[in-house]
């Protein structure tokens, strides 16, 4: 037993190691519960009562022994490797922390996967755009309020060049270049010349939808409707169609759900109604098919659109419009959980 404890101290005393992978093998072969120190540990029970004494002191230094050698090559490596780094004088002097998702962003993104389970794709296209794409090809007569300057934000030396009041104008330059069937979802910035308060905004967030194909109905529009309402707002939401006008669809209608805050009874944000409007929709026009280069006598189709900042003051019930827009990290920071 002796001699054994002198030949592992003698190994012990000429331990070296290249790399912290070969320091640990080291560790475990010596300290670990498997060790050869600890199995000299389990067979000291069986040393004669006249030689515990004496081995006992030499399991106790060759023990110490391996410990401090481990220590000493583990800080030999720590300590070249902080002389390898060389301190990098841009950082800041405080930790940075993470950013989150902006509220809005969270959910655009949750309305996009929602529709994304209904086989509608991502589309995009230019803020700045033209009368056409915005106004004509959606329908809209010349003498049409939205056109008017109250409304629209137009670039001074092209007066035909405009900021996009609504996103459906990435479904007409969708159209006029594919043939149904067309199932797209059209998130995106808009700008209206409004005044700014705690409810309006001169820019904010549209989701709009369109689905064009051979039969396609109101009852497909609805179905769409409830489906996207109970994968938001739950399971319970209940919605109503009440009739409406736009332009681009006939028939029109504008959709309430039930108060997600009240369950339907009745509150202050609802107003005692019990309902929230939350989106418009309708079939679209044959008038918009045909100026998008779509015949409408063979296809028909339906259209939605939503303010993202509707949706996101549902959910979360922030009452002023502008401190999407604010930066305030304050603010922004009451929604890491929701990322």
């Amino acid at each position: 037993m002796i001699e054994k404890i002198e030949k592992l101290i003698q190994e012990v005393q000429d331990l070296k190691a290249a790399t912290a992978e070969e320091l640990e093998a080291l560790r475990l072969k010596y300290l670990s519960k498997k060790g050869a120190i600890n199995d000299l540990m389990n067979d000291f029970r069986n040393v004669p009562a006249e030689q515990k004494r004496e081995v006992g002191q030499k399991l106790n230094v060759l023990k110490q022994m391996a410990q401090d050698k481990i220590n000493a090559l583990k800080e030999s490596f720590e300590a070249q490797k902080a002389a390898g780094e060389k301190p990098d004088l841009t950082r800041t002097a405080y930790p940075a922390q993470l950013g989150t998702r902006h509220p809005l962003t969270i959910v655009k993104n949750e309305i996009i996967d929602i529709f994304s389970r209904l086989g509608f794709v991502l589309a995009d296209g230019p803020e700045v755009e033209d009368d056409w794409h915005v106004f004509s090809s959606m329908n809209f007569a010349e003498d049409h309020p939205a056109r008017d300057m109250q409304d629209t934000f137009f670039v001074e030396s092209h007066p035909d060049i405009i900021l996009r009041t609504h996103t459906s104008s990435v479904q007409s330059r969708v159209m006029e270049v594919s043939q149904p069937p067309v199932r797209i979802i059209c998130p995106g910035r808009v700008y209206r010349n409004e005044a700014i308060s705690y409810r309006a905004h001169c820019f904010f967030h549209q989701v709009e939808a369109l689905y064009v194909d051979r039969n396609v109905s109101f009852s497909d529009l609805k179905q769409v409707l409830l489906y996207f309402a109970q994968e938001m707002f739950g399971a319970d939401t209940k919605i109503r169609l009440r009739p409406s006008y736009f332009p681009f669809t006939e028939p029109s209608a504008e959709m309430d759900i039930s108060c997600n805050i009240c369950g339907g009874k009745g509150c202050p944000f609802c107003k005692g109604t019990g309902w929230v409007e939350i989106l418009g929709c309708g079939m679209v026009d044959p008038n918009v098919l045909e100026l998008n280069g779509i015949n409408s006598k063979e296809y028909s189709g339906f259209a939605l659109g939503m303010g993202i900042e509707r949706i996101t003051n549902l959910k979360y019930q922030v009452k002023d419009l502008r401190m999407f827009s604010e930066n305030d990290v304050r603010f922004l920071k009451e929604f890491e959980s929701a990322n």
